[in-house]
């Protein structure tokens, strides 16, 4: 079950409860649903019988009982929990990434729009400064998203306002994908982003790093064709901890791990030139002759030079740390709600950190992907195939809706 499944859930049972009476309060439109704060139990918790005990006139507690009981037993719910003041909290049953990957696998780019907003309509009115113009249609492409019928026209009784863009050449100047994020990533109320840092392929640039993220795991998916390892998320193996964690290090297989390399031994050893004794010679003014002189190199016995590789015995070499996929899922089962969230409140700016969010776990879960060194390709390695993939999909469908392309190659 996904979060936006759990949502209509939670939102069906308050609907069933006040058309059997159990609950006088009107039935919000939408539920959100979270993961828990501190004191919290299970994988995510709603407040919904706080919001709903006012106008019920009931105690919180009582109103998430009611809620509980026309919840638990849902298929793909374990257990439902009542914590605090009144939180109902949820363990999913099964493997929730199962549930999420196979989602994000059949909607593809269109993972996250719903029907949120179905039956409302928006009307805004045509702006005239550039950057006013630009998060105008950005929000009409996020209400659309989200089921709402949203369109520009004169007329129209919405008007959005943002700190104007001084350079009005900004897209020929930049180009449109860092020109669209400049005007988009900040709030309306911020000033717009510098166009001369997003053109720079750098960590700092937020765009580079979204775009670079997607164009990674197309990468990945090339590389695990011709490696022959399928695309197949097989439940626990995703946090398998016996897959390295930092790929992407060449070994040099000739020097053993954790020896110390000294270059003496690839210095030759010299031949002494003063090998032989010098032949006795007469002194000037007597006869004593010189007593001979040692051959130094010949005195001093060497032992043979050791076979560095074959002759110190390393213990092997202990496993990387493991990497934990948990930031990327949350992050992508968090992308509905995000893309919601932004066409409520009309701003795009929540998309873009988002997708910073999705690209920065990603990129820090890349590694493991594949087989690296002698590893042989395992179940571990299809499953995070999987994740990653599910990832570069979620980071292109977002792009999309800023009007941002999603290259496969940077």
């Amino acid at each position: 079950m996904t979060p936006a499944e759990l949502s209509r859930t939670v939102l069906g049972a308050v609907r069933r409860a006040v058309e059997e009476g159990a609950l006088r309060a009107p039935v919000p439109e939408r539920i959100k649903v979270e993961r828990p704060r501190p004191g919290g139990r299970g994988d995510y918790a709603t407040s919904v019988a706080l919001r709903l005990a006012g106008p019920s006139g009931r105690q919180p507690r009582e109103v998430a009982e009611v809620l509980m009981a026309r919840i638990t037993d849902t298929p793909g719910i374990a257990r439902v929990e009542i914590t605090g003041p009144g939180f109902l909290n949820f363990t999913l049953g099964g493997d929730p990434a199962a549930g999420l990957l196979r989602v994000i696998r059949e909607q593809g780019p269109e993972y996250g729009r719903g029907a949120g907003l179905a039956g409302i309509r928006f009307r805004f009115a045509p702006a005239r400064e550039l950057r006013a113009r630009v998060i105008t249609d950005t929000v009409v492409r996020l209400l659309t998203a989200q089921g709402a019928t949203a369109a520009v026209e004169p007329g129209g009784s919405r008007r959005i306002t943002a700190l104007p863009v001084q350079d009005e050449a900004i897209f020929e100047r930049a180009g449109r994908d860092a020109a669209l994020w400049a005007l988009l990533r900040p709030a309306a109320h911020d000033q717009p982003l510098p166009v001369g840092a997003l053109l720079v392929q750098k960590e700092s640039n937020a765009l580079f790093r979204v775009r670079y993220a997607y164009s990674r795991s197309r990468s990945l998916l090339r590389a695990a064709d011709r490696l022959g390892i399928p695309v197949s998320y097989e439940g626990d193996a995703l946090y398998d901890g016996h897959v390295s964690c930092n790929g992407d290090i060449s070994y040099d297989h000739d020097v053993p791990y954790g020896s110390d390399i000294s270059c003496d031994d690839d210095v030759p050893v010299p031949h002494d030139a003063y090998r032989d004794p010098l032949a006795a010679s007469p002194a000037r003014g007597t006869a004593i002759p010189l007593p001979p002189r040692p051959a130094r190199a010949a005195a001093v016995s060497h032992p043979p030079r050791p076979a560095r590789a074959a002759a110190v015995s390393h213990p092997p070499r202990p496993a990387r740390a493991a990497a934990d996929p948990s930031a990327l899922l949350a992050a992508l089962g968090d992308h509905p709600a995000a893309l919601e969230s932004a066409a409520r409140l009309c701003a795009p700016d929540r998309v873009a950190r988002h997708l910073e969010a999705i690209a920065d776990a990603l990129l820090g879960f890349q590694h493991t992907v594949l087989p690296v060194g002698d590893e042989k390709p395992s179940a571990t390695h299809r499953s995070r195939l999987a994740l990653a993939e599910a990832a570069g999909t979620v980071l292109a469908g977002g792009l999309a809706l800023l009007g941002i392309s999603a290259p496969e190659h940077l």
